[in-house]
């Protein structure tokens, strides 16, 4: 009997070159005190948190498995909400870097998140068309809006009404109502998705950016305050507040706004167009904090910067040009014309919103974030498609304002995919990437040959008349093989030649050899001891040749379609080919037999090298993954997953410890050999279980029978975490169910023995400090995450609700917790109303409840009541003592102060 043979594991080490991925979008967070250093961009599934000033990393937020795709910080900007791939989005405090909260309740991708203005609100927008709106505080789900057909693009909270506005692919904006958790408003003014939209004007008007070059302006009309005013309308300027021209007719004869008598709350009036310079679609809109920059770019490297004017600002512009109008028409009707100097003068939209300046940038622009600092300077922050961040300074209020680059994170990382590695020799020294250099390779057909000390390129050589697809370094390292699309392989020596510049010789090559072939040469490859060349064709078959005489001695034939990849093992025994059919093929190197095929990848294998010293060896493919095998026994080892995109190469270090691979998503990855032994069978369990787990959040939500609203209400996913919350809270029910009957039959046994007994204590309750098991269930509720409360419940069986509801009753009894078990009480009856109000003998247990929760609830609600008006009696004190205003109060009594000193200045010019 054979010994089973042992492997080693290698696990992720390290992400590496990337300085920001391009799924996510960049924000500004606030970090010390100092606001518009650092920036937070997405990086994989990771978040980096940049210093712009030093160009140095300083946190990172570490993720799960999912990629980034949205990135919002709170108002307080002391956390960061983090939306991924997969529909969930976590919480991350920027103090500690840690997040604590996660939400998990879309099925597909986050595009939009926003905090309310105070920061205890969350709204996610996501591909999968819903909205649901997050209680950031309580880390639960409130409600979850159904009503766009594709995506959600933007959503936003308006600060003074409790509205919710939301934009999508559907082309639709739509209005929510939270109160009532309903659209009551869908604007259909557009003919192709909405991509953008930002509230300006003290949220009086609505800017929205579609797929064409227009930024459509929308005036927003509260009904309410209509009737408020009940005033005849101002007559158009002779220097009152003017009305804005109406430039744009309906499209295609359709209303703008679906004017309905639902639109109780208010009415949106399309008021004209800002044209953007570019032809595109908008990518991003947004405006600052202050709502007076609105910015916008679309797929190309130029952002567009507005700026908003104020009332005063507006009517100072409208005044001007009154003025020149009447000396115009003084100036007419001097020259014998009719006297009338009545001017009518009207506003157009852009006279509100002003065209700044554009930035342009080094690369096309893939998100960006604005700062306008109280001192006037307007930073923005852009990631941009190649790898890197740049942050731009401008002066919006200066006669011609220029904008500034302030600074630009480049190092560490390449400006384009990485598509070749290679460890330097000694082993320790980082892998070198290619990236630049190969692109010229393959476009051209040059061969450059760089000195790695100083960075220097001493030669370039036109090589092929087509690409240069490969290349290999001879075992003897005197020189190397190229391959191309001319047909031909050619062989080069390394040799010293006279430099030019100095006395010194310098590092050259030369061609020796060219072997012409029938198809193009995709890929070539020496054996160790340098006397075959193996050279993969075009034809999909791999031809091998003596190198000392260029015969042919075998064509390995059977892949379906061309090898891309291949490498040969130390002892020259075994070739494997990695092929675009997704298959690996295993071939002896004596008689070219195959040995074995392999279904390796679910796209095209793009890189395969052998482990030195040993048959092992590594795959990399287009479906973002990074697998082991085994050459002897045909086996699949292990899979090395995190790379988003497709991988494109990979090198093993000399020792075998350390592997470093190269993807897409523009992110190196380091993987290291650990001392601990890989079972292949506990593999295949573990990979059992992954899926198994996966397949549990695909299945469908359980259906809540006669809830009519129930997706509103349902803000959850089932995921393998509530299923295993509901799994402990069953385990405490019947836990509970065995210790009470065993307490009735102790007591029993002690009557019946006329003494005490000695009981035997579960040694679960003893781990819990020896409590009751009605106690123990309480602490099983109290483990739960807040976020993932109702999903458990909601798969929990009915047979386990009544023991529940008694078990409630005896805990608010208590009078702890109210508000965790209120929460559960009310679900469950939600849930399974129809069920207990049939069932007879939870009558009594309902009415008992109904008694205790109402006082018990007043009692909390009085509490609370009375702690707030203590804060409120302390906090007038304090201001009494200090003669300082706490927070919010401080800004809004310094603007009516302001209010009343115009007003004051004003009636003294009248006056005067």
């Amino acid at each position: 009997m054979g010994l089973t043979k042992q492997y080693l594991r290698y696990v992720a080490s390290a992400v590496f070159g990337l300085i920001g991925s391009q799924k996510g979008n960049i924000v500004f967070v606030t970090l010390r005190g100092e606001k518009g250093r650092y920036v937070a961009v997405p990086a994989c599934e990771h978040v980096f948190i940049w210093d712009l000033r030093k160009g140095e990393k300083i946190l990172i937020l570490q993720g799960l498995k999912q990629e980034v795709t949205c990135l919002c910080p709170s108002p307080d900007g002391l956390h960061l909400a983090v939306g991924y791939e997969d529909g969930s989005i976590r919480i991350f405090s920027l103090l500690s870097g840690e997040g604590n909260v996660t939400f998990n309740g879309h099925k597909a991708a986050i595009t939009s998140l926003k905090y309310d203005q105070l920061g205890g609100r969350l709204a996610s927008g996501s591909k999968d068309t819903d909205t649901i709106v997050w209680d950031v505080i309580n880390e639960s789900g409130l409600y979850r809006l159904k009503g766009h057909k594709d995506a959600v693009t933007q959503a936003l909270f308006l600060r003074e009404k409790n509205l919710l506005l939301t934009s999508g692919k559907d082309t639709m904006v739509k209005w929510w109502d939270l109160d009532t958790q309903h659209c009551f408003k869908t604007m259909v003014g557009h003919r192709t998705e909405v991509w953008g939209l930002v509230l300006v004007s003290e949220e009086k008007r609505l800017i929205t950016g579609s797929s064409d070059s227009e930024l459509r302006a929308w005036d927003i009309t509260y009904l309410q305050e209509v009737e408020d005013l009940e005033e005849p309308e101002p007559k158009k300027s002779k220097g009152s507040s003017p009305e804005i021209q109406d430039t744009h007719e309906p499209e295609d004869g359709i209303p703008e706004t679906d004017e309905t008598p639902e639109d109780r709350i208010l009415t949106c009036r399309k008021v004209g167009s800002i044209m953007r310079e570019g032809r595109d679609r908008v990518v991003n809109l947004a405006v600052d904090r202050t709502g007076r920059i609105l910015a916008c770019h679309g797929t190309d490297s130029v952002l567009e910067v507005f700026c908003v004017l104020s009332k005063a600002e507006v009517q100072k512009k409208m005044d001007k040009k009154m003025k020149k109008a009447r000396k115009k028409a003084k100036l007419n009707s001097s020259k014998g014309e009719e006297e009338d100097l009545e001017v009518d003068v009207k506003m157009t939209l852009q006279d509100e919103i002003q065209r700044v300046a554009n930035i342009k940038t080094s690369a096309k622009i893939k998100s960006f974030d604005l700062i306008h600092s109280p001192q006037g300077e307007l930073k923005a922050v852009f990631l941009l498609q190649n790898n890197l961040v740049e942050s731009y300074s401008l002066h919006p209020s200066a006669p011609a304002p220029q904008p500034v680059r302030t600074s630009r994170i480049t190092i560490g990382g390449h400006r384009s995919d990485v598509r070749t590695l290679s460890f330097s020799s000694d082993n320790i020294a980082s892998p070198f990437g290619c990236g630049r250099f190969r692109e010229n390779m393959e476009q051209t057909g040059k061969l450059q040959l760089y000195d790695l000390a100083s960075g220097n390129l001493l030669e370039t050589i036109n090589a092929h008349d087509g690409a240069l697809w490969s290349l290999s370094l001879s075992p003897d390292q005197r020189g190397f093989v190229t391959g191309g699309a001319d047909k031909s392989v050619k062989f080069w020596d390394f040799e010293l030649v006279k430099d030019e510049n100095s006395t010194q010789k310098r590092l050259s090559m030369k061609q020796t050899r060219t072997l012409q072939l029938d198809e193009d040469v995709l890929c070539v490859r020496y054996s160790p001891n340098q006397k075959l060349l193996a050279v993969s064709l075009l034809d999909c078959t791999v031809k091998i040749f003596y190198v000392d005489t260029l015969k042919f001695f075998l064509s390995l034939y059977g892949h379906k379609l061309p090898v891309i990849c291949m490498d040969i093992s130390y002892d020259g025994t075994l070739i494997a080919t990695g092929s675009a059919d997704r298959n690996v093929k295993i071939w002896g190197l004596d008689f070219g037999d195959c040995h074995k095929s392999l279904f390796a990848h679910d796209d095209s294998v793009m890189y395969l090298q052998f482990v030195p010293k040993s048959h092992l060896f590594f795959t990399t493919g287009k479906d973002h993954k990074i697998k082991q095998w085994d050459a002897d026994k045909f086996e699949h080892i292990q899979t090395l997953e995190g790379h988003h995109q497709e991988i494109w190469c990979l090198a093993v270090s000399p020792s075998g410890d350390y592997v470093v691979s190269s993807s897409h998503d523009k992110s190196l990855r380091l993987w290291e050999r650990t001392r601990e032994p890989l079972i292949l069978e506990e593999e295949r369990e573990m990979q059992r279980e992954a899926e198994y787990e996966e397949s549990v959040a695909k299945e469908d939500q359980p259906v809540v029978p006669g809830e009519t609203q129930g997706d509103n209400y349902f803000t959850g996913k089932k995921t393998i975490e509530t299923v295993k919350a509901a799994e402990r809270i069953m385990e405490a029910v019947e836990l509970y169910r065995e210790e009470t009957a065993k307490r009735k039959e102790h007591k029993a046994i002690c009557k019946a023995a006329g003494k005490e007994v000695p009981l035997p204590i579960n040694p679960i309750l003893m781990a819990y400090g020896n409590i009751s098991p009605s106690a123990y269930v309480l602490e099983i509720f109290k483990g739960i995450k807040s976020s993932e409360l109702e999903e458990s419940l909601l798969v929990l069986p009915f047979s386990y609700v009544p023991d529940l509801l008694k078990l409630l009753n005896e805990f608010i009894q208590l009078g702890s917790d109210i508000e965790l078990l209120c929460r559960c009480l009310f679900f469950l009856l939600r849930i399974h109303f129809g069920q207990i109000t049939s069932n007879q003998m939870l009558v009594p247990v309902i009415e008992k409840l109904k008694e205790t929760t109402i006082s018990k609830v007043s009692q909390v609600r009085d509490v609370i009541g009375f702690n707030r008006a203590g804060l409120e009696y302390l906090k007038r004190e304090c201001e009494a003592k200090s003669e300082v205003m706490f927070f919010a109060d401080a800004t809004s009594h310094f603007e009516e102060k302001k209010r009343k000193r115009k007003k004051r200045e004003k009636l003294i010019l009248t006056y005067t």
